[in-house]
């Protein structure tokens, strides 16, 4: 970075580092000791739509190891959910993790845009913890119907987690995940 950028204000970017997705299974004991939230067991990855033989054979690489379903959104974007025992959130999370090296490792790290897990509480309230590829950084996301969001809820999530994540600062980059499977 040189003395340009700073006098612009533009900052190196953060380079993704998939093994913060590990720090999931300690935001989710965090969760469930503080904040009455549960593991749903579901989980997914978020990418630009790819095609092509090299895709081909990667999904057919990943059914091999992995029970993943695929499906694609409104705007265009697929997604790879995977589905484990609630308690087993450290076995979701290295499968999330294993999706995200196998895009990476075939060249499609630039078409990753999130990954997820998800939560319930008592009431039957949904939260989600995104990791954002991009920013390597993660911030909580919980819906409400109407496509309308509990802040709070995503606030007093934040400040439990903060300890065990690496947290997104910047709140206009907590996009929301209207649908998205694992949610």
């Amino acid at each position: 970075m040189g003395l340009l950028d700073v006098l612009l204000g533009r900052t190196k970017p953060v380079r993704p580092d998939l093994d913060q997705l590990f720090g999931l299974s300690s935001a989710a004991i965090t969760l469930q000791a503080a904040g009455e939230l549960r593991p749903t067991g579901l989980g997914s990855v978020c990418f630009a739509a790819v095609e092509g033989g090299a895709f081909a054979e990667m999904r057919q690489d990943l059914d091999a190891l992995l029970s993943v379903e695929a499906t694609q959104d409104s705007y265009g974007y697929t997604w790879l959910l995977a589905r484990h025992d609630p308690e087993a959130v450290t076995d979701l999370v290295t499968d999330l993790h294993a999706i995200n090296s196998a895009l990476e490792e075939r060249g499609f790290g630039p078409q990753l845009l999130c990954s997820l897990v998800g939560f319930k509480d008592p009431a039957g309230r949904s939260l989600a913890l995104v990791y954002l590829y991009k920013r390597g950084s993660f911030y909580p996301f919980a819906p409400l119907p109407g496509e309308k969001r509990d802040s709070a809820l995503e606030l007093q999530v934040k400040a439990l987690v903060v300890n065990d994540l690496r947290l997104e600062n910047d709140l206009s980059r907590w996009f929301p995940v209207w649908g998205a499977p694992g949610l």
